[in-house]
């Protein structure tokens, strides 16, 4: 089985102008969820993968990058896979409500990604 790419986060010092920017540009449609402090886009059109532009909290390289997530059914089997293959662990699990749970890993480069395990996924 493949892990294919199924969602993209912008991470942005400016949530709320990204987001206007893209809505103008390509007409995506995005709604701000308060609760989470995140914009979660539906991008349209068929085969297309949607995503979210938030504000991360903390110190890291966030700001101005894009992180897309593979989907996988066991996160730490990924997360010994990730760190055998010389990537690094740079956020353990973490919940999402009822919808799953993801982890931060940084590439050899640095780039950093993320995993997603849905909630429902044996």
């Amino acid at each position: 089985m493949g892990s294919p790419v199924v969602h993209w986060e912008l991470w942005s010092k400016d949530p709320a102008g990204v987001a206007a920017f893209y809505e103008k540009v390509f007409d995506w449609k995005i709604q701000h969820w308060p609760e989470m402090d995140y914009r979660m886009v539906e991008t349209g059109g068929q085969g297309g993968i949607n995503g979210g532009i938030m504000k991360p909290s903390g110190e890291g390289p966030w700001p101005g990058n894009l992180a897309c997530y593979m989907l996988v059914d066991d996160l730490a089997a990924y997360r010994d896979r990730i760190v055998a293959a010389g990537g690094k662990i740079l956020l353990e699990e973490q919940k999402v409500g009822e919808m799953g749970s993801f982890a931060l890993f940084a590439d050899p480069e640095g780039r950093v990604m993320g995993l997603w395990k849905t909630a429902n996924m044996p």
